[in-house]
């Protein structure tokens, strides 16, 4: 049996589809620059078939996968160093709160000119922009650690290591997931940004091309596929949290219907 919020979001995705199909039919947009669904929809057929879309959609994967795998790793490493080390804790909170509110795109000159359009480049962008919203979190999950629990680690003998594995991490962990699922989303605006605007391979090359060629159907086309990725990377994120956390409280009050 079907959920109520599945039936209303169905609904509402019908509604928005009959209402974008008819507005530009009815004249009330030029249809020119507002394409309807059914002419988007034969657009992105024509897209889907030819090899330049798959290959495009690759390389916005592949800078996505690895941007998202070197800043959740190094965020976790650095966000752990420097919680367990207090005099790290104290040298880089000014820095921290220097950078991390510096917006990525500002760096697009700086990667431009260090890299061009090579894949190095959307790496930098979608490194930097997913670094904070992991750090973060690893920061705010190692503050959460139980005092009491961390001192009878201490009293019974445990190293600083197995501290890590047996007290902050598991405390932390769930704040880490909710980093990696936030950092998944910020990693693929970046990438599409960085493709759309530098010009590096990838679907926002495709949708810079779409729009200076004035084919506004393969534009939409393209844009409703990053939409789509979107919402797959977010479903497939949330996916991994429940099943690296179906031990934590949280996940098992969930109530699947």
């Amino acid at each position: 049996m079907r959920s109520p919020n599945t039936v209303l979001g169905a609904a509402g995705l019908a509604t928005f589809l009959v209402v974008g199909e008819a507005v530009p039919r009815l004249g009330l947009v030029d249809a020119d620059y507002f394409s309807p669904p059914s002419r988007i929809a034969g657009a992105l057929g024509a897209e889907l078939a030819g090899g330049a879309f798959w290959s495009a959609l690759g390389s916005t994967l592949t800078g996505w996968v690895l941007g998202l795998g070197i800043a959740s790793g190094a965020a976790v490493l650095c966000g752990l160093l420097i919680t367990i080390v207090p005099f790290l804790r104290q040298v880089t909170a000014s820095t921290i709160e220097f950078l991390r509110p510096i917006p990525s795109v500002a760096l697009i000159p700086l990667a431009v000119l260090l890299y061009g359009t090579e894949l190095r480049s959307v790496l930098l962008l979608v490194v930097y922009a997913s670094f904070w919203q992991v750090l973060v979190q690893v920061l705010y999950g190692v503050q959460d650690v139980d005092p009491v629990a961390e001192e009878t680690a201490r009293s019974y003998g445990l190293g600083t290591w197995a501290r890590v594995r047996y007290v902050i991490w598991p405390t932390a962990l769930p704040y880490v997931m909710t980093g990696i699922r936030l950092a998944a989303a910020v990693a693929l605006v970046l990438a599409i940004t960085a493709e759309l605007v530098i010009g590096a391979p990838g679907l926002g090359a495709l949708i810079a091309v779409a729009q200076a060629s004035q084919a506004v159907p393969d534009m939409y086309a393209l844009v409703t596929v990053t939409g789509v990725l979107g919402l797959l990377i977010n479903l497939g994120a949330r996916a991994v949290e429940r099943r690296a956390l179906a031990w934590h409280q949280s996940v098992r009050g969930e109530v699947v219907l």
